[in-house]
């Protein structure tokens, strides 16, 4: 299992960063498709992939909101921290096999513990894949918790 400190409010500084990184693989597509019901072919059927702009087939570009989430959650600020809006721009395919980066940065402190992020994703050749900004509520209090592990998971 793996701990994790969170930063709370008053130990942000505008400038902070954090980043997380992730390969995408067949596996999460097949369970973002499962989990959201989004079963658009560009994403799972390669013939129809073909014959898109694409070329092959492409991630879902919420999987890619899913890993900002995941680094806002868990890197920074981390647990404890609630979304409150997150503004997203797609600027590139993701493919499976990309390793994907997540770079935050805090852009403002507001009033009530509301923070400003600026989210960032970046593929192994450091293009930007998706450019935007969230705007969250910081955790008040610093804390080290344990990330439970989550049971297997089968696609049938």
């Amino acid at each position: 299992m793996t701990q994790v400190t969170n930063t709370p409010y008053e130990a942000l500084e505008v400038g902070q960063t954090a980043q997380y990184s992730k390969t995408v693989e067949e596996r999460d597509i097949q369970l973002f498709a499962a989990m959201s019901g989004d079963h658009n072919p560009v994403h799972l059927d390669p013939e129809f992939a073909a014959a898109t702009m694409f070329k092959e087939r492409i991630a879902h570009g919420m999987f890619s909101g899913a890993l900002i989430s995941a680094a806002v959650a868990c890197e920074l600020p981390g647990p404890g921290t609630i979304y409150i809006g997150q503004q997203m721009s797609f600027q590139k395919p993701v493919k499976i096999g990309d390793t994907l980066t997540v770079r935050l940065e805090i852009l403002e402190k507001l009033p009530k513990f509301r923070v400003r992020i600026a989210t960032r994703v970046f593929n192994q050749r450091d293009e930007l894949v998706v450019d935007g900004e969230a705007e969250i509520l910081a955790p008040r209090k610093q804390q080290t918790v344990t990330l439970p592990t989550l049971p297997a998971i089968t696609i049938g």
